[in-house]
């Protein structure tokens, strides 16, 4: 269960991510230790909060179609978040056209997400010129 026990399930997925900061960036990376990369943080994270997510294949670093994080997100225990960011949002930036990111909110202001040109997991303030595409906080889960 996502979050389960844990009183702010978006918390713990901030938290998660910020133990993954140092981990080496590798594109369909899965592994702390041997790389990640936005999506392959993003699934650690969650894994690490006790969810069972589902990662995407078959993605290159451009993609002119977001299809494939909306399935994710919500195969992954993901809902839309409205409002403001929180921390513990997965947020999905729009770097370019056609080049799209996974990031997870540390605070309202500073994301954890993996660097590709840093070629590691990082934690860094929210780029103003990042265009936010959308947003997903983890849905609470309900006993029964």
């Amino acid at each position: 269960m996502i979050g389960a026990g844990a009183p702010n399930p978006g918390v713990a997925l901030a938290e998660a991510a910020a133990k993954l900061v140092g981990s080496p960036f590798r594109l369909h990376g899965r592994d702390p230790a041997t790389g990640l990369d936005c999506v392959g943080l993003v699934v650690a994270a969650l894994s690490a909060t006790g969810a069972t997510p589902h990662a995407p294949s078959g993605y290159g670093l451009r993609n002119l179609s977001v299809d494939h994080w909306l399935r994710f997100a919500e195969r992954s225990g993901l809902a839309a978040s409205p409002g403001p960011i929180r921390t513990g949002d997965v947020l999905l930036i729009a770097l370019s056209h056609c080049q799209h990111h996974l990031v997870i909110a540390a605070s309202a202001a500073s994301i954890i997400h993996a660097h590709a040109g840093l070629r590691q997991v990082v934690r860094q303030p929210l780029d103003p010129t990042w265009r936010l595409h959308i947003k997903w906080h983890v849905a609470q889960q309900t006993e029964g």
